[in-house]
């Protein structure tokens, strides 16, 4: 879970991976390797809010996917994966509405397009980018695909599963463990999804 200074909590175990401590030395795959000192897992990192991400180009990609998902009268979620060069490969929205199916969320799409593109459903060397924390489905999703790379936008503190209510990506008893980047221009994503229920509620 993330508080508001920044910290990953996981059980009673607590590192501390501020923005100020990754613009020293760390790079972003310096932090992505910090561990639990306790069980050895990989620790959710929160992007650094003072130097630019590496993965804020495929970031506003998903947001354009999540306007896309407004649009068509769906929660505004966004997401797209990317290949072992960081080159975009498939895209996805939320698509519950207009499939009138539980299970098309953003992440569900984008990876059912990018096992389509690459032939193969092991997405090992692929990183998954969405506006939102995965929800407990699609973070089991992921892991089930052996995604390498979770990025996301908005923390959700009510159905996260990759660091803020659950933890599913460092789930000890799962085999694969990607790496996970959370807060990747956090406020866009934030405003996004606050603008759409604002809507909702004054419609």
């Amino acid at each position: 879970m993330a508080d508001d200074k920044g910290r990953i909590t996981q059980g009673t175990d607590t590192a501390v991976v501020t923005s100020v401590e990754m613009a020293t030395d760390m790079t972003a795959d310096d932090a992505a390797h910090t561990t639990n000192a306790h069980t050895g897992a990989p620790i959710p990192v929160r992007a650094d809010t003072k130097q630019r991400s590496p993965y804020e180009g495929a970031m506003r990609e998903a947001l354009r996917q999540a306007q896309s998902a407004a649009v068509a009268g769906d929660m505004p979620i966004g997401a797209v994966v990317l290949n072992a060069d960081g080159a975009v490969i498939a895209t996805g929205r939320n698509m519950r509405e207009v499939h009138c199916d539980p299970l098309s969320h953003a992440e569900v799409e984008a990876m059912r397009a990018a096992a389509r593109a690459l032939g193969t459903w092991n997405l090992a060397d692929c990183t998954l980018v969405v506006t939102l924390e995965p929800c407990p489905m699609c973070a089991g999703a992921a892991v089930s695909a052996h995604m390498g790379r979770i990025v996301f936008g908005a923390w959700d503190p009510k159905m996260g599963a990759c660091g803020s209510v659950w933890d599913i990506p460092r789930d000890p008893h799962v085999g694969a463990m990607p790496q996970v980047y959370g807060g990747v221009l956090e406020s866009d994503c934030s405003r996004q999804l606050t603008a759409y229920f604002h809507t909702l509620r004054t419609a």
